[in-house]
């Protein structure tokens, strides 16, 4: 049987494919162009993936423009002056405030699963953003004939097209990125922001059946942007139980990082529900050091001290470069961390005699 192992995303773009996205932006270099570099990117991408054997793949994010702008992008009811993240490190990424309704994504995700099916020889798996991300968008002052409530039910229905078309497109799974559960605590340490994500994405999730809601996942960490975070600070056992409550599937939960991390999986122990799936990453995105499969083993099997082994799974924390600008960690190091999950997560099935 095994035990599952799935990456959560993004790998990093080549230096060549961010310089066609320079020149698409500056109109140097024409969209058919563009398209032909990015999906040659995506086929770059599974290639090696598959090559690895990686039992599962993605695309790389390598037409995205980041994990969470993808729907936005083009968009015109847009303005600067939306919700900042600051990163550890200084540096911060800010979204967009929407001006006016009615809101619609520009883009959906099954167009991106689609291209990567026609490449890959195994199951692709799929990253959707959270509504709860995008429901950030709304500025708090409001916008004149378009309430909030109104928002929300546009962003509900858009959020679950997005699912659905890669549901009915045959995607393994579909996860939905979730990394503002984390930050929402640094936000609000009362917790009552975390609630609020966690009832509009139950929300969306109601809308599915059981059997669907198997195949879909979320996947909270700390953030992963230029080697640094934005809440790895936030105490995971502020989040876990509440993170818990959403009616998915599948976690996908940073730990690799984790100072302490038989804490982090006690707390996992604690509150997974019985019929869900956690997988724990093993394997740190932001840290260049490669880790070696018998650290990745040895990570696998003291999870498997606290979780039971038909609901466990393992990923890497996080995606390689969320944002297609991050450079930060190369294509060379994330495979080799890719490389090093599989064959870590092997060795330790094959102790566990799974």
């Amino acid at each position: 049987m095994g035990i599952p192992t799935e990456m959560v995303g993004s790998i990093p773009r080549s230096a060549e494919l961010l310089a066609a996205a320079a020149a698409a932006q500056s109109g140097d270099l024409d969209h058919a162009a563009f398209q032909a570099l990015q999906d040659q990117a995506v086929q770059d991408t599974i290639a090696t993936l598959e090559a690895i054997g990686s039992p599962v793949v993605t695309d790389g994010e390598q037409s995205k423009p980041s994990f969470v702008t993808y729907p936005i992008a083009g968009a015109s009811a847009l303005s600067d002056g939306g919700v900042v993240i600051p990163f550890a490190d200084g540096h911060q990424r800010q979204l967009p405030r929407l001006t006016a309704g009615p809101f619609r994504y520009q883009a959906h995700a099954e167009q991106y699963l689609r291209t990567a099916q026609r490449y890959a020889t195994v199951p692709v798996k799929q990253a959707v953003i959270a509504p709860s991300a995008l429901s950030l968008l709304y500025p708090a002052d409001g916008i004149p004939g378009y309430p909030r409530e109104k928002f929300l039910d546009d962003l509900i229905a858009e959020a679950e097209r997005d699912i659905r078309g890669c549901l009915d497109a045959g995607a393994h799974v579909v996860q939905l990125d979730f990394t503002e559960g984390r930050l929402s605590l640094k936000l609000d340490p009362s917790g009552q922001v975390l609630r609020d994500f966690v009832h509009l994405n139950n929300q969306v999730l109601a809308r599915f059946t059981d059997a669907d809601r198997a195949r879909i996942g979320v996947h909270a960490c700390p953030g992963a942007d230029h080697d640094s975070t934005h809440s790895l600070d936030v105490d995971y056992a502020d989040l876990l139980p509440t993170l818990f409550q959403l009616t998915v599937g599948n976690f996908y939960v940073q730990l690799a990082s984790e100072p302490d991390p038989d804490r982090v999986l006690r707390v996992i122990a604690d509150h997974l529900p019985p019929r869900a799936r956690v997988f724990v990453g093993v394997t740190d995105p932001i840290d260049p050091q490669v880790e070696t499969a018998e650290q990745v083993r040895d990570r696998v099997l003291q999870a498997a001290g606290h979780i039971p082994l038909d609901q466990l799974g393992t990923c890497d924390d996080c995606g390689f470069a969320p944002f297609a600008d991050d450079q930060s960690t190369s294509r060379e190091i994330a495979f080799a961390k890719i490389r090093a999950r599989l064959d870590g997560t092997a060795q330790a099935a094959e102790h566990l005699g799974c």
